[in-house]
């Protein structure tokens, strides 16, 4: 099967506005002062915090966490001291329990962010819980937590992997830049896929409009049996039933999921 030009019926054509940062390299953000980190970041229940004011902590510490199953735990960004616990407002209009923690600029790293043992030696359990305690969730709206969306797909029994890496939206740059300077974190991304479904090829999705990011992809994945596929530019070529549609050639019915056709999107 040819993996050029591969897109779905339908869709349009927008400018995308991408020439403002689509050349600029990734760059660290100046570190803030002071953090207040939202203990509900996520779809499902709200964590509870596990600091309080006077605590000191360090970045990677886990500070909030629940008991149900559709959750992660919320981790500090900054090492410092936590000045207090407050109700705030987030980005969606919702008053949330948030952990206010004044930075002391050292970027201390606590003890439980380690490197863990070679994907190779991990079982699919141990994988599922090192992604629930890094507090992984989708970027989209949902906010899905990742462990939920991997555990339901490996009971559809899954037979294909899709990394969305399609970007069609205007304006946004930051997948392409990831795919440009970082090509072997996304192919190992996607080899800890492979590893959980118990596959033995993945397929990389992106769009023609990104020439530099396919070539390093494909550069990064030579020796693996990964694929990349470079699809047609147009809206919104990025929705995971089109990534699904275009690659596979599975149409997800309606009101259902990507797992419903046995694929995995994230």
């Amino acid at each position: 099967m040819s993996l050029e030009n591969l897109t779905f019926k339908g869709g349009i054509h927008v400018p995308d506005r991408k020439e403002f940062t689509q050349d600029k390299s990734i760059e660290k953000a100046q570190e803030p002062n002071v953090v207040k980190i939202p203990l509900h970041q996520h779809v499902g229940a709200p964590c509870k915090a596990l600091v309080k004011a006077g605590d000191t902590v360090k970045v990677g510490q886990k500070i909030g966490d629940s008991e149900a199953s559709l959750t992660v735990p919320v981790h500090s960004s900054v090492s410092g001291e936590v000045k207090a616990i407050e109700q705030l407002y987030t980005h969606d209009g919702y008053r949330v329990d948030c952990v206010v923690i004044e930075s002391d600029g050292l970027n201390e790293m606590d003890e439980s962010v380690k490197p863990k043992a070679k994907l190779e030696d991990l079982t699919r359990d141990e994988i599922l819980e090192i992604i629930k305690e890094a507090g992984i969730a989708g970027m989209g709206g949902a906010a899905f937590p990742l462990h939920s969306k991997m555990s339901t797909s490996l009971e559809a029994k899954v037979d294909t992997i899709i990394l969305n890496g399609s970007e069609c939206e205007p304006y946004l740059t930051s997948d392409h830049r990831m795919m440009v300077e970082h090509p072997e974190k996304v192919i190992f991304g996607l080899e800890v896929f492979m590893k959980y479904f118990g596959l033995d090829e993945g397929y990389i999705a992106v769009e023609d409009n990104k020439p530099d990011a396919i070539s390093a992809l494909r550069n990064a994945s030579q020796g693996k049996n990964i694929k990349v596929a470079s699809l047609k530019t147009k809206f919104p070529q990025g929705e995971s039933y089109r990534i699904v549609d275009a690659v596979t050639g599975r149409k997800v019915p309606q009101g259902g999921r990507c797992k419903d056709v046995q694929v995995f999107v994230t």
